[in-house]
């Protein structure tokens, strides 16, 4: 049976910190990340990237941070060359890393009251394809070939021996149904939050409120929320969710505003830190207990973010 530290640590009514943008921190050092498995493929060639960046999060202040296993795939190393076993040892090593990443900063910091959580990435079946479909819920699979998908992945990151498992940018009410199925046999706490692609529905269309509602009394699910979705809709979308489960925690880590073109593999727009820690704020008073940043949020971004609400 997992640990309830994710549970402890929430019961605190204390806002919990996210990290950022893992990947986004990997391109800003140069790395290039273009392939099916995106930040993941470090898990291949470059651990010690990885581990500074989990790093670079926890300096600046980041109470939780999020392991490389969003895009993770058993089929995704395979086709890179790896064998089913490497991949499944990847996929878990994931997690031993983001560890291995807080018990240096653990050790450099003897003053830190309560350790930070480490959460294992479950990223849609969408990012698997690459493709941008993430954001929209638009894949050709029923609900039998989403479980399937899901299933040993979210077994082995079960057991990994993470604080609490991250189902994230969740895009449409079917998968969601999918996940809360199988949420119901893992032993670790969890928390789920969708794409949105405005301030009242999931990427799909589907009301966010009719999304979150699925896991209203959910055994292991303590909190729902909302990732990589605009700013500028999160304030709403924590009143449609409050709303809908008003027993759970709230999870927002929008992106920066910016929007990402599939086409292009870019992101066009920007938002500064001090902006994001200021929206932060406005989160908390609205209801979030958990808060951070996705894509195109940095290290800079969370370190304002914990500077005001430390305030």
């Amino acid at each position: 049976m997992a640990d309830d530290r994710f549970e402890q640590i929430l019961a605190r009514g204390l806002p919990l910190i996210l990290d950022g943008g893992l990947a986004t921190e990997l391109e800003s050092r140069g790395f290039k990340l273009d392939s099916v498995l995106w930040s993941a493929e470090l898990l291949l060639n470059n651990e010690q990237a990885i581990i500074d960046v989990h790093r670079a999060y926890l300096e600046a202040g980041a109470g939780c941070i999020i392991s490389a296993s969003y895009q993770a795939t058993q089929a995704g190393f395979i086709a890179l060359g790896a064998t089913a076993n490497d991949a499944r040892q990847l996929i878990v090593r994931s997690v031993e890393l983001a560890m291995m990443a807080r018990d240096e900063f653990l050790r450099e910091h003897s003053g830190v009251e309560i350790a930070p959580l480490v959460a294992a990435s479950i990223g849609p079946y969408g990012a698997s394809l690459a493709d941008g479909s993430e954001y929209t819920g638009d894949y050709a699979i029923d609900a039998a070939g989403l479980a399937e998908f899901h299933r040993q992945r979210l077994a082995w990151l079960d057991a990994s021996g993470a604080d609490v498992l991250a189902c994230e940018t969740i895009p449409s009410l079917l998968e969601a149904r999918v996940l809360s199925q199988l949420l119901e046999d893992v032993t670790t706490p969890a928390w789920v939050s969708f794409s949105c692609k405005d301030e009242k529905h999931c990427s799909d269309g589907t009301p966010i409120a009719e999304c979150a509602a699925l896991f209203s009394h959910h055994p292991r699910v303590l909190a729902v929320g909302v990732n990589c979705t605009s700013p500028q809709y999160i304030d709403a979308l924590i009143l449609e969710i409050k709303a809908a489960v008003p027993r759970l925690a709230l999870v927002v880590y929008p992106n920066s505003g910016e929007r990402y073109d599939a086409g292009s593999n870019s992101w066009q727009g920007t938002t500064s830190p001090i902006d994001c820690a200021a929206a932060a704020l406005g989160w908390r008073n609205s209801g979030a207990g958990i808060i951070g940043g996705c894509c195109r949020m940095g290290p800079e971004h969370i370190r304002e973010m914990v500077s005001v609400l430390a305030r």
